[in-house]
């Protein structure tokens, strides 16, 4: 990790941007952010975090993926956490309406200031102007969080796996939700502040 960040103040200012391009300084907050949420359970996939040049390598691919949009919160200015939708491709007629929100994550020091509701928040709303009626997604049932998040927002839960992720040499169960975005258009759902980079 490239800096040590102290919690946030409990005024910190929450934005959440989508990204058009990486800079070099956001680089390394995104990394630290994804480091640190990993080394606490919170990893998208990561059970330990990856070298460096291996996560800056992974940052970079999303970038260039056509069907993500990366999205970051920050919290005063500091990257703090992720969260991406994913678009279906372009030959998937059958599914065209549905869309994921996936790799979430706030980084441990980032939490408790409403950045994860502000992402999802976000991603819903990217997902509404590109025209898409359902947004997916899925999580390890011990993110007891991000499950709680997600069922406040309205988000059903359709499905239980036993064995969706492996940690510690142990299963561990996943969750799977979906969201009808044509019912959730309330306007205190939609986020005040999202900035393009």
């Amino acid at each position: 990790m490239t800096g040590a960040h102290q919690p946030a103040a409990p005024s910190a200012q929450i934005t959440v941007e989508v990204v058009e391009r990486i800079r070099p300084g956001d680089m390394d907050d995104l990394c630290d952010a994804a480091d640190l949420a990993i080394r606490d359970g919170g990893g998208f996939g990561w059970v330990t975090p990856p070298a460096r040049e291996a996560m800056e390598r992974y940052w970079k691919g999303v970038m260039v993926v056509p069907e993500r949009t990366l999205l970051v919160g920050r919290l005063d200015g500091v990257i703090a956490g992720s969260a991406q939708l994913v678009r279906p491709t372009r030959n998937n007629e059958a599914q065209s309406f549905a869309c994921t929100l996936t790799t979430s994550f706030v980084a441990p020091w980032g939490r408790g200031h409403g950045l994860a509701r502000a992402l999802t928040v976000a991603v819903e709303e990217e997902a509404r102007k590109a025209g898409f009626r359902i947004l997916n997604l899925d999580v390890r049932a011990t993110q007891g969080a991000a499950i709680a998040l997600y069922r406040a927002l309205g988000y059903i839960e359709w499905g239980h796996h036993p064995h969706y992720a492996r940690v510690d040499g142990r299963d561990i169960p996943g969750l799977f939700f979906y969201k009808d975005l044509t019912e959730s258009s309330r306007q205190e759902d939609r986020p005040q502040d999202i900035k393009r980079d």
